[in-house]
C-alpha cells in the first residue's frame, strides 16, 4: 500500500477515535442529573476567593481578591429579581481568604488575609439595616483558608492555616457573643477545606496539608460535640462503590446543601475544574451530577436557596470571573439555558 495512503488512513483513524472520546464525553456529560443556568452578572469587579452566603431568600457576595487589589465591597443578589445590589462595604481590612456564613437573620464575616497580615476579626451584618458591627474576635488564631458555618443558627469556624496546619474548631453564640473551643476536627489538619450543614450537623471535608490531599471526611454533631468520620472520599477500598471518587479530593472548592442532599464542585488537585458531585448523608454514598457549565475555575463561592445551588466568582489562572449560575440538582440537563 502506498506510504501516503498508510498516513492518510492512520490520521483519518485519529481523526475517529478523538471524535468517538468527544461523543462519549458527551453522552456521558448527558447521561448525568442536574441542569445548570447562567443568571444576570454579579456587578461588583471580578474576583476570586470571596465570601458568600445566604441570609433569608437573599445571596451576599464581598471581600475578595480581584489581581491586584484585595476587596471590602459588599453586594446582595435576589434570587427572584435575579438583580445585584450593592450594600453597605465591609469595614473591616479588606482581605481575602475569609470565611463567611449566614444564619436565619444576619450574615457573618471573619479572618482571612489582608496581604500582609493574617486575621481574626468577626463582623455581623445586619440586612434590615444595611449596617455593620464588630463583634468579640475570632477564639482561635489568627488565620485563612479556614471553614466557617452556621448551624441551628450558631456559627463555626475552624481548621485553615496560621503558619501551621490546623484542624481546631470554635462555636461562636451571637446572643452572648461568646466563642467555645470544641473538640477538634477529626482527622487530618487542612487549609482550604469546605464544609456543609445537612440536618442539624456540620460536615468538612477536602483540602490539603504538608503536600497531601486529604481524603478524609467528618460529621459534627453540635448537641453531642463529637465527630463521626464517614466513608473516605477517594477510591480507598476494593470496593465498587468508591471507584470514581478521584475527583472528590482537592482544595479551593465550594459546598452547598440542598433538599437533605450536599454538594461539592468546581477546583480540584492543582487545577481548575468544574466537576459536581452529590452526597447522600443516609447512604454515606456520592453520585456524580451533572458538571458546572461555566468555565472551569477555583477559589469561587457559594449558597443555596430554597431548592437551587448558586456558584459565583472565581478564578482561571489570572483571569477573573464575575458570572453567577444556578444549579437544579434534579432537572434534566439543558445545554441551551
Amino acid at each position: 500500500m502506498n506510504k501516503w495512503i498508510k498516513k492518510w488512513l492512520f490520521l483519518v483513524a485519529i481523526g475517529m477515535a478523538l471524535f468517538n472520546s468527544c461523543k462519549d464525553d458527551e453522552e456521558e456529560e448527558e447521561d448525568l442529573i442536574g441542569n445548570w443556568i447562567e443568571l444576570s452578572d454579579f456587578e461588583g469587579v471580578a474576583r476570586s476567593s470571596a465570601v458568600g452566603f445566604s441570609i433569608g431568600s437573599k445571596g451576599y457576595v464581598g471581600t475578595g481578591y480581584d489581581g491586584s487589589d484585595r476587596l471590602n465591597d459588599f453586594w446582595e443578589y435576589d434570587v427572584e429579581r435575579n438583580t445585584w445590589m450593592q450594600k453597605a462595604d465591609f469595614p473591616g481590612v479588606a482581605r481575602n481568604g475569609a470565611v463567611g456564613f449566614g444564619t436565619d437573620t444576619k450574615g457573618y464575616i471573619g479572618t482571612g488575609y489582608d496581604g500582609e497580615h493574617k486575621l481574626n476579626d468577626f463582623w455581623e451584618f445586619d440586612p434590615q439595616t444595611n449596617t455593620w458591627t464588630q463583634k468579640s474576635d475570632f477564639g482561635g488564631t489568627a488565620r485563612y483558608g479556614a471553614v466557617g458555618l452556621a448551624i441551628n443558627n450558631k456559627g463555626y469556624i475552624g481548621t485553615g492555616y496560621d503558619g501551621n496546619y490546623l484542624k481546631d474548631f470554635w462555636e461562636y453564640d451571637p446572643t452572648e457573643e461568646t466563642w467555645t473551643q470544641k473538640v477538634s476536627v477529626g482527622g487530618g489538619k487542612r487549609r482550604d477545606a469546605v464544609a456543609f450543614v445537612i440536618d442539624g450537623k456540620g460536615y468538612i471535608c477536602t483540602g490539603i496539608a504538608n503536600g497531601s490531599y486529604e481524603n478524609d471526611f467528618w460529621e459534627y454533631n453540635p448537641e453531642t460535640d463529637t465527630w463521626n468520620e464517614k466513608r473516605k472520599i477517594s477510591d480507598a477500598t476494593d470496593d465498587d462503590f468508591d471507584d470514581d471518587y478521584t475527583s472528590i479530593t482537592g482544595i479551593q472548592k465550594v459546598a452547598f446543601s440542598i433538599g437533605g442532599m450536599g454538594y461539592l464542585a468546581t477546583a480540584g488537585q492543582s487545577s481548575a475544574g468544574a466537576i459536581v458531585w452529590e452526597y447522600d448523608p443516609l447512604a454515606d454514598l456520592w453520585e456524580q451530577k451533572t458538571s458546572f457549565e461555566g468555565t472551569g475555575r477555583i477559589q469561587a463561592i457559594a449558597f443555596a436557596i430554597g431548592e437551587k445551588g448558586y456558584i459565583a466568582t472565581g478564578r482561571n489562572s489570572t483571569y477573573y470571573f464575575d458570572d453567577i449560575w444556578a444549579f437544579e440538582p434534579y432537572s434534566e440537563y439543558d445545554e441551551y439555558d
